[in-house]
């Protein structure tokens, strides 16, 4: 199964990196490139685990998504529910640990998939690691951004 990954370090604390992380719309939007639109589902008021979100990539693709674990300021993991039909499956995971500066956070962010159809996964599967790499390191930027974003780090 692929599996993408990429780190970045913020001058942030652990607590304020999740909490970035985990800012919804409109504040979302200030630095994630990847999402164009996206909702907490069910009535669900903040993340947390068991909560679906629905999110429309830049792509113009959506997907639902469910939080498998969610421990801040730690870690976040969630898997795909209903997605585009050429994943069989998607996963993620986020990590937040202390750097070794104090204040600062290393973020590690990282993406399995599994494509379909079966007979075109050796191509898909290459095809997805360099989209989803891009995409990743786009977004972890693009976070990191965020944790120095005077409007998304009132909002926490």
């Amino acid at each position: 199964m692929p599996v993408v990954e990429s780190s970045i370090t913020v001058p942030v604390p652990p607590e304020v990196a999740f909490a970035v992380s985990q800012t919804v719309a409109p504040v979302r939007y200030r630095w994630d490139p990847f999402v164009r639109r996206q909702y907490l589902m069910d009535g669900a008021a903040r993340p947390g685990k068991g909560v679906r979100t629905f999110t429309r990539s830049r792509h113009g693709l959506s997907m639902v998504s469910e939080y498998v674990s969610f421990a801040p300021p730690t870690n976040v993991g969630m898997k795909m529910v209903r997605g585009p039909w050429f994943f069989e499956m998607f996963a993620g995971g986020w990590r937040f640990a202390p750097a070794g500066t104090p204040g600062h956070t290393v973020a590690t962010w990282r993406y399995s998939f599994r494509c379909r159809p079966v007979w075109l996964r050796p191509v898909a599967d290459r095809i997805g690691v360099w989209l989803l790499t891009r995409d990743i390191n786009k977004r972890i930027r693009g976070y990191a951004r965020g944790c120095t974003d005077p409007a998304v780090l009132a909002s926490l």
